[in-house]
């Protein structure tokens, strides 16, 4: 493999920064100054004018929103907020009388994308969008159309957790991506190795963001269609796809739906997924898609 010259790593350094600063001056919510705060304050039900690349990431979200049958929702906000997972502090968890007002101010349905024109308009004026849970895996295939563009094959780029690689690693083979086996404290074990060439891997978890709301730990994880944080077994979600983008989004909506109902719909749309489930014993058991499992370094396990 050739070294990089000192000249190559800076042209690189600055190709990823700008990537990932165009992703961010695009849709951060923190950014009062971004094109999605902007469109998020504007009280005008008439077409917001938008960059391609916000048009596309709202594009995505509408069709995860659409499979999932609401269970990715980037209008969730007020509800995250409500729980205790915002920008503000609050003691304990909200009455179903607070519940109840917020979901008439969350629905995906309530943003209407016009792709052609390059706009986005709002049907309830109130309604304001968080892309925080499929612009990070976008900013990854930012990261790597870059890098495709200044002529290089083979990479590996992780931005929080979200993987791109493409091509092959320094030893002349593919990538061989750890998935982490979830805990609660501290420490990382591995659960599994993915062989990849030319693909995306994003995972979504419940296990270390949560908190304590009347002696019971409660999931930063918040399912759009009940207001309520979900309360079943699986700890983690794994996607592989050739989108980061699509993975980290669909990554989130299995982790809403759940071990049963996020496996039905991983098999019905030939996802190569994994469920990682809490057991009666505290202890992981994993479950995947057979499109995962041929990914798998041991691809014969079940």
């Amino acid at each position: 493999v050739k070294s990089l010259t000192t000249e190559e790593r800076q042209t690189i350094d600055r190709a990823i920064k700008e990537a990932v600063d165009s992703v961010e001056q695009r849709m951060s919510t923190f950014n009062p100054e971004s094109e999605l705060s902007r469109f998020n304050g504007s009280l005008d039900p008439g077409p917001f004018a938008l960059s391609p690349d916000t048009i596309r990431v709202l594009e995505i979200a509408q069709q995860v929103h659409a499979l999932s049958g609401g269970a990715f929702d980037p209008t969730v906000g007020p509800l995250v907020d409500v729980w205790g997972f915002g920008p503000k502090k609050v003691e304990g968890g909200p009455s179903a009388a607070e519940i109840a007002p917020l979901l008439d101010e969350v629905g995906f349905d309530n943003i209407v994308v016009d792709s052609k024109g390059k706009s986005a308009s709002k049907l309830l004026p109130s309604v304001r969008v968080d892309l925080s849970g499929i612009a990070k895996g976008f900013a990854v295939d930012q990261v790597a159309a870059s890098l495709l563009e200044l002529g290089y094959a083979d990479f590996m780029i992780e931005i929080g957790g979200e993987t791109v690689v493409h091509g092959e690693s320094e030893k002349g083979r593919p990538f061989r991506i750890g998935v982490e086996r979830p805990t609660v404290g501290g420490g990382r074990t591995l659960l599994d190795v993915l062989i990849l060439t030319d693909l995306a891997v994003a995972t979504s978890g419940d296990y270390r963001n949560y908190r304590e709301v009347d002696g019971k730990r409660v999931s930063h994880t918040i399912d759009p269609r009940t207001g309520r944080p979900i309360d079943h077994r699986l700890a983690s979600v794994s996607v592989v796809h050739e989108s980061c983008t699509f993975a980290d989004a669909m990554a989130t909506a299995l982790n809403v739906l759940g071990p049963e109902a996020g496996m039905a719909l991983a098999r019905s749309e030939k996802l190569a997924a994994q469920f990682v489930v809490r057991t009666a014993h505290g202890e992981f058991e994993s479950h995947a898609t057979q499109s995962f499992k041929g990914l798998l370094v041991g691809q014969d396990k079940e």
